[in-house]
């Protein structure tokens, strides 16, 4: 057993989420997105969301950080119902304890780095310093740069220090490389995999290329709105080693 798999078998879950179903309506047509999905995130663990486009795993990581909510199902965090918690709760929820990182790295082009991850910073409890943040995921050289000055690369990972730097229990990545060639998707994985290991963040990551599961804790495949098999990795590859 690695360190990692080691330390997720001695710890305790940090979200966990009961009976999700998540159902669109448009007309009289439904789409039904989720179908009575259990699942529990454990503190400090890598876990890769592995489908293909549509099989829901983005609605699913959506409703565990708070940006929606189930049809019906509970989300437990700290033993508190985020399901069933007013507007003001989730967005103290989503402030003070989740992390979000997208495909699209959502960078306001008039400001640096640095700033950039300062405004999280400015609203944090106990955030770390930007300059810390952007060192973390290896971009100290660049604090002081523009996202147009900045790779494709770059910027996410200006967006994974923004998501880390007011130290949140929960990082949520959602195609986090999906715009990126392979060579700088794996700089990415990096920075992702540095603050699991180095901040003991807890860390989900949705993904269609199933390379990327060889370096999770565990692997949950997603298809039709319903986790169809988990796999638990008994080593953890490093990003650098993946190829794709």
């Amino acid at each position: 057993m690695t360190i990692a798999s080691a330390a997720l078998a001695h710890s305790s879950p940090i979200l966990t989420a009961l009976g999700l179903t998540k159902v669109y309506k448009s007309g009289l047509v439904e789409v039904r997105a989720l179908r009575g999905v259990d699942f529990e995130l454990m503190g400090g663990e890598m876990v890769v969301l592995l489908g293909p486009s549509g099989s829901g795993k983005s609605t699913l990581l959506n409703i565990l950080g708070g940006l929606d909510l189930p049809t019906s199902g509970q989300v437990f965090f700290d033993g508190h119902d985020i399901s069933s918690a007013d507007d003001a709760a989730l967005t103290r929820f989503r402030r003070d304890h989740v992390g979000f990182v997208f495909q699209f790295y959502n960078l306001i082009p008039s400001l640096t780095a640095r700033e950039n991850v300062a405004l999280v910073t400015e609203i944090a409890p106990n955030p770390l310093d930007p300059a810390d943040a952007l060192a973390l995921v290896g971009l100290k050289e660049r604090i002081d740069h523009f996202p147009a000055q900045l790779s494709g690369g770059e910027q996410q990972r200006v967006a994974i220090a923004r998501a880390i730097a007011k130290q949140p229990e929960i990082l949520l990545c959602d195609e986090p490389t999906g715009a990126l060639d392979h060579e700088t998707g794996i700089l990415v994985l990096e920075a992702i995999e540095q603050v699991n290991r180095e901040l003991g963040t807890t860390t989900a990551v949705i993904t269609h290329n199933t390379v990327v599961a060889d370096m999770a804790d565990r692997v949950l495949h997603i298809a039709d709105g319903s986790i169809s098999n988990i796999v638990i990795n008994s080593e953890r590859c490093s990003a650098k080693e993946l190829r794709w």
